[in-house]
């Protein structure tokens, strides 16, 4: 895998957004800037993963043959969608201890949403950027 420059900017997305949640939110702690910025690289790899797991379940979906597989692989969607949150939740844990918190099942669910709101805001921007550039 190689890293590319649009990870960079997710990286930077996500150092943000969670600099606003601990800010604003007192279960999300990060004890230094330089934890932050650990952590955000630990979304990244970690929504990345998952990203790739749902595209390929929903893929699944998309083309199952019978009735059965669809539901299987709707099933697994359905564990999979919660338990991201719980894998970044638990992870998180195991990295950095007390040290970093991201205050329960709801905060960081709300936190996923809002870093994948900003990294596709993000993108488009970029997008549009290129587009006017070449033009």
């Amino acid at each position: 895998m190689r890293l590319r420059p649009i990870d960079l900017v997710d990286v930077f997305v996500y150092l943000v957004v969670l600099g606003m949640f601990i800010q604003l939110f007192p279960a999300v702690i990060s004890e230094s800037f330089l934890l932050a910025l650990l952590t955000a690289i630990l979304l990244k790899v970690v929504l990345e993963v998952v990203m790739l797991a749902k595209k390929k379940i929903v893929g699944r979906i998309r083309g199952g043959t019978t009735v059965a597989v669809r539901i299987i692989n709707v099933v697994a969607l359905l564990f999979v969608m919660p338990g991201s949150k719980f894998l970044v939740l638990e992870l998180v844990d195991f990295a950095f201890g007390d040290a970093v918190q991201l205050g329960g099942f709801f905060p960081v669910t709300a936190l996923i949403i809002v870093l994948m709101l900003a990294r596709g805001g993000m993108r488009r921007l970029l997008l549009k950027t290129e587009n006017a550039a070449s033009s």
